[in-house]
């Protein structure tokens, strides 16, 4: 919102620039008998209501979302954007027939120098709000801010084809600026449908912007956790973004875990994109190949060996890799807390943890272990079997 006052800002003052600029031009026009530079101040005059669409269009978008408008107001400055092209495309036909107008009609030029001094003044007025309005749209991502920035520059151009056109019939070339206007005229109606087309697609929800997708794919893929994503889809609505994604994550994530990933994603795209408002995640889980299964164990004969009912005196780990009802490797690790005389039952778990187990077999797992692993794994189960090789299989048919 803070952004959106600046960008209000710069309107307001372009609307205020705009009106000296059409006083004095409409004014010293007139005096002069320059066509040419009334014409201009009629340009100024449809630029006055450009500017100020554009700053209703920021105020009014800065209202917060409520019932009736639950995603907030800010297609608002879209409208106004389009607006903006809409006049700029009036702009262009109005300096064309105006230019017709004179090369069908000149007129006796009186007062050259001051029509002369008021058009440089206005070519140099409007490339300053021109520089200004972009920069500070393309800071707070104002479509509509942008526009009329594009349209100053418009502005400019208008404004030295009005000066070169007075200097020139000043020297007895008269005629010349009426066959320049109608050039500028047809690239001023071009630059506003291009503009007109962009304002029509944001409204009708088009996915127009691929950098910030590229930049919204690039970062949610570099989170630890997502295995992929897809069905992403992104829109604008005024200067913000609102985004929608499938999250891919492993089968049997614990619930904790995947909000810790989904909170992650929404702080690193909002940082990555300020100007994303709203981002809509829907996680979804994959399928794994295999499963990891450990279970403590008093001595280290393979599978021959014998499960321990204890977790932190445990001599032994054994973490088996299981697919397709089959045992396919197997390690068997030491238990690094078994001699410490407190807290035996926190490092098996943190080792088990840096394992990535899925599954751990136990009889009974005290608290502290049980909340190290309990973001980690799919669960824990008792042992039932008559063998080592039986009771893992057991385990794996539980949680696959």
């Amino acid at each position: 919102m803070k952004f959106l006052k600046e960008g209000e800002k710069a309107a307001k003052y372009s609307t205020y620039a705009n009106i000296f600029l059409m006083l004095i031009k409409g004014v010293v026009g007139l005096l002069s008998g320059s066509l040419a530079l009334v014409a201009d101040a009629l340009h100024s005059l449809v630029d006055i209501f450009a500017s100020a669409s554009v700053f209703i269009g920021l105020r009014l978008s800065q209202r917060k979302p409520d019932e009736m408008f639950p995603y907030g107001y800010y297609r608002i400055e879209t409208f106004a954007s389009l607006i903006v092209s809409i006049t700029i495309i009036i702009t262009g036909f109005e300096i064309g027939m105006e230019s017709f107008s004179y090369i069908l009609n000149p007129s006796r030029l009186m007062l050259p120098f001051l029509a002369l001094f008021v058009s440089m003044v206005s070519v140099f007025v409007s490339y300053f709000f021109a520089v200004y309005k972009k920069r500070i749209g393309k800071k707070i991502g104002s479509q509509a801010l942008i526009n009329d920035g594009r349209h100053s520059f418009l502005d400019v151009i208008s404004s030295m084809v009005v000066f070169f056109g007075i200097l020139l019939e000043y020297l007895g070339l008269r005629g010349f600026q009426g066959f320049a206007g109608i050039l500028i005229a047809i690239l001023i109606i071009y630059l506003g449908l291009k503009l007109a087309r962009y304002d029509i697609l944001v409204l009708l929800d088009a996915c127009i912007d691929q950098k910030s997708l590229q930049i919204l794919e690039e970062t949610v893929l570099g989170v630890k956790g997502v295995k992929g994503i897809h069905d992403v889809k992104v829109r604008r609505s005024g200067p913000y973004l609102f985004a929608e994604l499938h999250l891919e994550l492993e089968r049997g994530m614990p619930l904790k875990k995947i909000e810790e990933i989904i909170s992650q994603v929404n702080d690193r795209v909002k940082e990555k994109i300020p100007a994303m408002d709203h981002l809509i995640i829907q996680p979804e889980t994959l399928p794994k190949d295999y499963m990891l299964i450990a279970a403590p164990l008093e001595d280290n004969r393979g599978l021959e060996s014998t499960i321990s009912s204890h977790f932190g005196r445990a001599n032994y780990f054994i973490i088996a890799s299981v697919k397709d009802d089959k045992v396919q490797d197997f390690k068997i690790i030491e238990n690094p807390g078994k001699d410490l005389e407190k807290k035996r039952g926190i490092k098996a778990a943190e080792l088990l943890k840096d394992e990535e187990i899925d599954v751990l077999i136990i009889d009974h797992l005290s608290e502290g272990p049980a909340y190290v692993l309990s973001q980690h794994i799919l669960g824990t189960t008792k042992p039932e079997g008559t063998s080592l090789g039986e009771i893992i299989l057991n385990a794996y048919k539980k949680f696959r």
